[in-house]
C-alpha cells in the first residue's frame, strides 16, 4: 500500500483539484515576489548561534539520532548538548515514511526552518520532511548583510508609505486574504525609490511583517545600510503596521498600540495601528525620537472615518504635551501617513494650532505648491503625508531641505510619495539660523 506524508497527500488534492478547474497548480497558488532562496541565510550548522530568530537553511552531516517517548533529535555533534540540532516531536513523526536512522543518519543534509533557542542552545523545529533534503554536497554558505553606511554631519529622515508590503502567504490571525502580495515590479520600484531618497531613518507604514521587510532590504536594498529594524504588530485587522528602518542606531521603543481613549461619542478606542516612538541614537550627535503614524483612512466614508481619525489625533496630542511637558527641548519628529490635509482639524489636534502656540511646527512651505502631492492616485492627489517637528528638534533643521519625492504609483513604487528633511546631527550653537 503506497503511503503518503501529509503535504504529499495535500499537493495530490490541490493537483486533482486544479484538473476539475481547468487549472495548473501553479496558477492556483499565490506567486512568490520575493524568490523562495532569496534573502534567506545558508549557513553550516555550527553558524546556527548567528542567526537565531531567521528563516534559512541549515547543513551539516546527522552524526547521531536520540529519542525520547515525544520528542526526537537530530544532532549535527555527538557530545556536545549545547550544539545545533533538529527537534522532532512524536506528533510530526506521521509524515516520514522510514525511521529517522534509515532516512538521514550519517548523510549530509538541508534543512529549512526558524532557529529558535531552547535553554540556549540553537535547534530547528522540524514539522514536515519537507523541510529536510539529503545532499551529495553543502552548499555554498551565505550570510546577507547590510553595507556599512556612514552617517555624516547632517541626517536625512522620511517618511513613505510603501502601499501593501505583503507576501504570499496567509496569515491565519490577520485578515490578509484579499490583499495580493507586493508584486515584483513594485518592490524593484520601492527599491529604487529608497535609494533616490536614501534616508538615513525612514518611517513605513503598510509593513506586513518584519520577517518579509527584512527578507525585501536583504534583497532588493542591501547597500543602503538599514541594519535597525523597528516593527511590532499593531491594531490593524488586515495586518498593515509601522515601523522604521535605519542606519541610526535605537535606543528606546514605544508603542501605543494597547492605550485606550474616547472618541466625541464617549467610546472607548484604540489606535487603528500604533502611535509608535523609537529613540535614535546617532555617533557622535544628540538623540532625537520618531514619532510614526497612520491614521485612521476615509475607507467607508468621511463622515464614518474622521470621527476615529480625529480622536487618534487628539490622544496624539495629549501624549505629545505630556512628553514636552516633561522636556519642553525634546528633539521630537512626528510623521507618517495622516490621512488629511494639513488644513483639517485632525491636523490642527496634533500640531495644537487651535491652541494658540502650537507644540509642533513643519517646513513644508519651501516646497512648490504643485510638488506638495503624497497621495499620488487620481482624483485625490493631495498632501496627506508629513513630518513634523517640536520646537526642540526645529533647531536642527536643514533650512529648505523638506522634500517630496514626486511620482506615480507605476514609478514610485507606491501610491503614496516619500517625504524626507535633513536635521544637523547636533543642534548648532548659533540656533537663530531656523
Amino acid at each position: 500500500m503506497l503511503r503518503l506524508s501529509a503535504n504529499s497527500t495535500r499537493r495530490l488534492f490541490l493537483s486533482l483539484f486544479c484538473c476539475l478547474l481547468g487549472l495548473t497548480p501553479v496558477m492556483a497558488q499565490k506567486e512568490a515576489p520575493i524568490g523562495e532562496h532569496e534573502g534567506v541565510p545558508v549557513i553550516t550548522w555550527d553558524m546556527a548561534d548567528k542567526v537565531v530568530g531567521r528563516k534559512v537553511v541549515v547543513g551539516g552531516k546527522i552524526v547521531d539520532i536520540g529519542h525520547t517517548d515525544r520528542i526526537h533529535f537530530l544532532n549535527f555533534h555527538a557530545e556536545d548538548r549545547n550544539a545545533f540540532k533538529l527537534v522532532i516531536f512524536k506528533e510530526a513523526m506521521e509524515g516520514f515514511e522510514k525511521s529517522l536512522e534509515a532516512l538521514y543518519l550519517d548523510k549530509l543534509i538541508t534543512v529549512r526552518g526558524i532557529i529558535t533557542l531552547y535553554a540556549g542552545a540553537p535547534q530547528i523545529v522540524v514539522k514536515s520532511p519537507d523541510q529536510i533534503r539529503v545532499v551529495s554536497s553543502l552548499p555554498k554558505t551565505y550570510l546577507p548583510s547590510y553595507a556599512d553606511v556612514s552617517v555624516g554631519t547632517e541626517i536625512t529622515v522620511a517618511t513613505f508609505n510603501v502601499r501593501n508590503l505583503f507576501d504570499e502567504v496567509d496569515d491565519p490571525y490577520h485578515q490578509d486574504e484579499s490583499t495580493r502580495a507586493k508584486p515584483r515590479e513594485e518592490l524593484t520600484l520601492m527599491a529604487a525609490t529608497l535609494r533616490d531618497v536614501n534616508a538615513d531613518v525612514v518611517a513605513l507604514q503598510e509593513v506586513e511583517s518584519r520577517g518579509y521587510l527584512q527578507r525585501f532590504l536583504e534583497t532588493f536594498v542591501p547597500e543602503l545600510g538599514y541594519r535597525h529594524v523597528v516593527h511590532y504588530e499593531g491594531n490593524d485587522l488586515r495586518g498593515i503596521d509601522v515601523c522604521v528602518i535605519s542606519r541610526v542606531p535605537i535606543g528606546r521603543v514605544v508603542s501605543h498600540r494597547h492605550l485606550r481613549h474616547k472618541d466625541s461619542t464617549g467610546r472607548w478606542r484604540s489606535f487603528s495601528r500604533d502611535a509608535l516612538r523609537v529613540e535614535l541614537l546617532p555617533g557622535g550627535g544628540d538623540p532625537f525620537e520618531m514619532w510614526v503614524l497612520h491614521l485612521k483612512s476615509n475607507h467607508g466614508g468621511r463622515e464614518v472615518a474622521e470621527p476615529i481619525r480625529l480622536a487618534e489625533a487628539q490622544q496624539v496630542h495629549r501624549l505629545l504635551a505630556a512628553r514636552l511637558k516633561q522636556s519642553p527641548a525634546a528633539n521630537v519628529i512626528v510623521c507618517g501617513d495622516f490621512n488629511d490635509t494639513f488644513d483639517s482639524p485632525t491636523m490642527k489636534a496634533i500640531t495644537g494650532e487651535d491652541d494658540g502656540e502650537p507644540l509642533l511646527l513643519t517646513k513644508f512651505q519651501s516646497v512648490p505648491k504643485a510638488e506638495r502631492i503624497t497621495y499620488n492616485r487620481d482624483p485625490y492627489k493631495e498632501m496627506i503625508d508629513f513630518i513634523l517637528i517640536s520646537k526642540g528638534m526645529a533647531q536642527r533643521y536643514v533650512p529648505d531641505s523638506y522634500s517630496i519625492r514626486v511620482g506615480t504609483l507605476n514609478e514610485i513604487g507606491s501610491d503614496h510619495n516619500p517625504v524626507s528633511c535633513k536635521f544637523y546631527k547636533t543642534t548648532p550653537k548659533d540656533s537663530a539660523r531656523n
